[in-house]
């Protein structure tokens, strides 16, 4: 079955690239974004993989803790990583799970028969500190991850959880709000948003970004 938003993730015990994980444990207190690819050796993907490990910074700044999964060995995945750093002139610094007997493929439903039937498909999961899925997207395989589309949503999400707001279209962190319909007092406006804000409608309604 299809994992949905508030779900918690499955947890599991699984090899990588930096030891035995056990999912949920090693999650802790972090936001984390697991990715699937199909498989190692990957031209799509090496350069995807490159990508997450240059952007550490902006994951340690958000509290999150990246890693990638494919159904082959944790043998392969090493050779892999080599060509990865080579190519994309990084270091990998998260791990990536070896998923030989598709035990992870399988909890996350990454395995769509209609795109291929051995190999995960390209699959996004953000997973907040209390293990609940907010973010699903999967790619087709000829199309290469926007990971500041990945920030950019997981900026939004951590800003929603904190202030009663949301982001309208093609926002990005800095940017106005809107202020979520159900705060409807005015006193209570002014107190939650002191910035003020703007009444285009009465259910549309901006304000500067509050944690700015």
């Amino acid at each position: 079955m299809a994992l949905r938003l508030g779900d918690v993730a499955p947890d599991f015990n699984q090899d990588s690239t930096e030891g035995p994980i056990h999912f949920h444990e090693w999650a802790g207190d972090s936001w984390v974004v697991l990715f699937s690819h199909p498989a190692d050796y990957t031209p799509v993907c090496t350069t995807e993989l490159g990508m997450v490990a240059k952007l550490e910074r902006e994951w340690a700044k958000r509290n999150v803790k990246p890693i990638a999964v494919s159904i082959d060995s944790l043998e392969s995945h090493g050779g892999w990583v080599e060509d990865i750093n080579a190519t994309q002139d990084t270091k990998v610094n998260y791990p990536i799970l070896a998923d030989p007997d598709r035990k992870v493929a399988t909890l996350y439903d990454m395995i769509h028969p209609q795109a291929d039937n051995t190999a995960t498909v390209r699959s996004v999961f953000v997973i907040d500190p209390k293990k609940k899925v907010r973010l699903t997207l999967t790619y087709p395989a000829a199309t290469g991850r926007n990971f500041n589309e990945i920030l950019r949503v997981i900026d939004g999400i951590q800003l929603t959880d904190e202030h009663q707001v949301a982001t309208p279209v093609n926002w990005k962190d800095g940017d106005d709000c809107v202020i979520v319909p159900s705060i409807t007092d005015k006193g209570e406006l002014e107190r939650k948003f002191p910035k003020g804000y703007r009444e285009i409608r009465p259910y549309l309604r901006m304000t500067p970004q509050p944690n700015k």
